[in-house]
């Protein structure tokens, strides 16, 4: 299943989408797409429904972010040894973990806005994993099967605030719209190889980004078990998974996005996202 939100901000009703690439509607069977639609028996009685018997969603209605209440955004850092390389720094040994503000989400095509004070404003296409049941201290072989589906996720970054201000990344990680994510969660179900999805990102038209998550350093399974280790993971946790080369900090020399960039980005099999960039106080 391709699961999504749409309609207004604070407004969103349920849906999902279909083979056709259309939206139909889940609002006479779900008041909301919820962390408690996540649990492979909630996930079980949605996919029982007949599709071609719900109402299809005419227009092109505004996309929010695919479920509500997640409680933990985790990050992974240079999670991809080309990556790792592009940035001239040494392979990690264990993943390296890092936490975005659940306040930065936000659906896959609103705008983002570029901090006040920002200079060095980055972009990074990713795959995030969406949580679906209490994740405890679980090894590799079983870490999958309390995944509930997978996410397109631009892990936005303010490269000054998270390198030049002293202490942990964070602080440049977390700012306000920094985490579009959908436009759907795709069940697993509907994934060949997740360790085999091309990356793709582009800025006003120009590519940027290109990878593959065969490329990750630590894969999925490894990361759902490797970060249960140290917390209790939750229905809706999103942990996303590290990006390819390409980000622009990397550049030569360094780019970084301004007021009116439209930046474009896609997974294989999740769809695509893309939002301009706007001044912080824009339509405040």
């Amino acid at each position: 299943m391709k699961l999504l939100r749409y309609g207004p901000s604070g407004a969103e009703r349920p849906g999902l989408c279909d083979a056709a690439g259309r939206i139909r509607d889940l609002s006479a069977h779900l008041t909301d797409l919820t962390i408690d639609n996540l649990t492979p028996t909630a996930l079980a009685t949605l996919r029982a429904l007949v599709v071609e018997e719900l109402p299809i969603v005419e227009g092109n209605p505004r996309l929010g972010v695919p479920f509500t209440g997640t409680r933990q955004f985790i990050a992974v850092g240079l999670n991809y040894s080309d990556h790792a390389a592009e940035a001239g720094m040494r392979v990690p040994k264990e993943p390296i973990l890092f936490t975005k503000a659940i306040s930065c989400l936000q659906g896959p095509n609103d705008d983002v806005r570029r901090p006040r004070h920002s200079q060095k404003m980055d972009w990074e296409v990713e795959l995030g994993i969406v949580i679906g049941q209490h994740t405890h201290y679980v090894d590799v072989d079983t870490a999958l099967d309390h995944v509930a589906g997978y996410v397109i996720v631009d892990d936005l970054s303010e490269r000054e605030f998270q390198t030049e201000r002293g202490g942990t990344w964070d602080k440049g990680k977390g700012c306000e719209t920094f985490g579009p994510v959908g436009p759907w969660l795709v069940t697993p179900d509907e994934i060949a190889d997740v360790q085999s999805l091309g990356l793709w990102l582009d800025v006003n038209g120009e590519r940027m980004q290109t990878g593959n998550t065969a490329n990750m350093i630590f894969d999925c399974a490894s990361l759902v078990s490797y970060v249960s280790q140290f917390m209790q993971l939750l229905p809706g946790d999103i942990i996303t998974t590290g990006t390819p080369p390409g980000v622009g900090m990397a550049k030569s020399p360094p780019r970084f996005l301004r007021e009116d960039d439209v930046v474009t980005l896609g997974i294989d099999g999740l769809g695509r996202q893309q939002h301009r960039v706007i001044a912080w106080d824009h339509g405040r």
